[in-house]
């Protein structure tokens, strides 16, 4: 098992780091479970019908679009593409 230490914010959000986004494919929108289990936290993305498996590409894909607004610095951009967060 690997843990990943995370800060909840004062909104009560959390990043949930890179690895495990790609890993579980957690792209922007997916749906997810908060499922309490004796003294922990269980979080579980939420699967409707078939599950698909999404290779890296379409994560990117998935990631970079509807984010052209026009609203983000080339910095932003440039971020984005190379997959930082």
């Amino acid at each position: 098992m690997v843990c990943f230490g995370m800060t909840v914010t004062v909104k009560g959000q959390i990043t949930i780091p890179q690895a495990l986004r790609e890993r579980f494919a957690l792209l922007p929108g997916t749906e997810v479970d908060f499922i309490a289990e004796g003294d922990g936290l269980r979080i579980k993305p939420r699967r409707k019908g078939k599950t698909k498996t999404v290779s890296p590409g379409d994560a990117w894909l998935a990631k970079a679009a509807g984010s052209a607004s026009g609203d983000l610095t080339t910095d932003q951009m440039m971020a984005l593409t190379r997959g930082e967060d």
